[in-house]
């Protein structure tokens, strides 16, 4: 090899050595735990093992969620967010018009949304992937859905809830304690004896 060709050579390898370790620099950024939650939330969900039903005891094993709003998605020109309840436990579901195991579940969250709303209980769905924003009032309508929805169809509020957030589980339930922390994740369809326990236990909590 020629002294030319041997410089240029050694040239290219130092160049691409290089852009190897900023690759790697920058890989290593993309996966810091709090970086991967928006807006300030400490919540960054990871499903251990598998699981489907996921508890956060003690309560100060409990992360936060970042700011959760966005357009009502019953009514034009409001915003609805977590921050609308202070001082509650939220259950927040997520939910489309589309998925047929959120179908199924719509009348035991409306159980469970009437049996303790009067415990200091709110109830917020999440509406995504629904791009006729129509279907989804039909949805709210014909199932007497009694609490609010967020209208989200590109899941751009889901940013709230942490970058390992396993967005393409429809529906799931997360329930927040009174002070907005993550206390139980559903990866599942509920049936009201699966989720009333859980709430009426938070509702309890600090009320002694």
């Amino acid at each position: 090899m020629s002294g030319t060709a041997s410089g240029t050579f050694a040239r290219t390898v130092s160049t691409l050595l290089a852009s190897l370790s900023l690759v790697a620099v920058l890989a290593g950024c993309s996966t810091a735990g709090k970086d991967a939650v928006a807006q300030g939330g400490t919540f960054d969900f990871v499903s251990p093992g598998g699981k489907t039903d996921i508890f956060y005891d003690p309560p100060e094993s409990r992360g936060t969620i970042g700011k959760l709003s966005g357009p009502d998605l019953m009514t034009a020109g409001k915003t609805t967010s977590v921050d609308d309840f202070p001082g509650k436990v939220v259950v927040v579901n997520i939910w489309g018009q589309w998925c047929g195991p959120c179908r199924a579940e719509a009348p035991a969250l409306e159980q469970v949304y009437d049996a303790t709303k009067n415990q200091g209980v709110a109830f917020l769905g999440i509406n995504v992937r629904d791009n006729q924003q129509d279907k989804a009032q039909d949805f709210v309508t014909d199932n007497k859905v009694g609490y609010p929805s967020i209208y989200d169809p590109s899941m751009r509020s889901l940013l709230a809830l942490g970058g390992k957030f396993p967005t393409s589980v429809i529906p799931t339930t997360i329930v927040l304690d009174r002070e907005h922390r993550v206390a139980a994740v559903f990866l599942r369809s509920l049936l009201a004896t699966d989720l009333q326990p859980v709430v009426e236990k938070l509702a309890k909590e600090g009320q002694q």
